[in-house]
């Protein structure tokens, strides 16, 4: 079963990008420079910001199905992020190294079964998922932090 990672859209954070630190403040955002590779994960961009480079730490709904499943977390977004990258059957390189969480959801967004994996093992489990009919989608979270890191479609 082929599946699609893609990256959150960078339309819906172009309006933060270069405000002032006390403008961000009034809407919760925080900017931050990256200090280590990995560490800074874009969600945007799938990548890892490089050291030096600024990020928008910010809370980020992701799931806003009507539902007790709904989701808001905190999320960084490279304030440079042009482009979301489409990623099909292959995991973008801010899941490598990671153990991800996968929230399996049916189209009423209500989760319907989750797993766990790393590396290799996730494509393996993101097909497995999608052999359940009732499977309309996945979401993607850094198991260590419980951050949302993409949303899982099939292809």
């Amino acid at each position: 079963m082929s599946f699609i990672i893609s990256g959150l859209d960078p339309q819906e954070f172009k309006p933060l990008f270069g405000l002032s630190d006390e403008d961000l403040a009034e809407r919760g955002v925080v900017r931050k420079t990256a200090s280590a590779m990995p560490g800074f994960p874009c969600r945007v961009t799938l990548e890892d910001a490089e050291p030096g480079e600024s990020v928008l730490l910010m809370n980020y709904e992701s799931h806003k199905a009507d539902t007790p499943y709904r989701s808001a977390y905190a999320i960084y977004v490279r304030e440079n992020a042009l482009a979301a990258p489409v990623f099909t059957n292959e995991l973008p390189p801010v899941f490598k190294n990671r153990p991800i969480a996968l929230r399996i959801f049916n189209t009423a967004g209500n989760l319907i079964g989750a797993d766990m994996g790393v590396n290799d093992d996730l494509p393996v489990k993101i097909e497995k998922a999608f052999e359940n009919p009732e499977a309309s989608y996945i979401h993607a979270h850094n198991a260590m932090h419980g951050c949302f890191a993409a949303e899982v479609r099939r292809a």
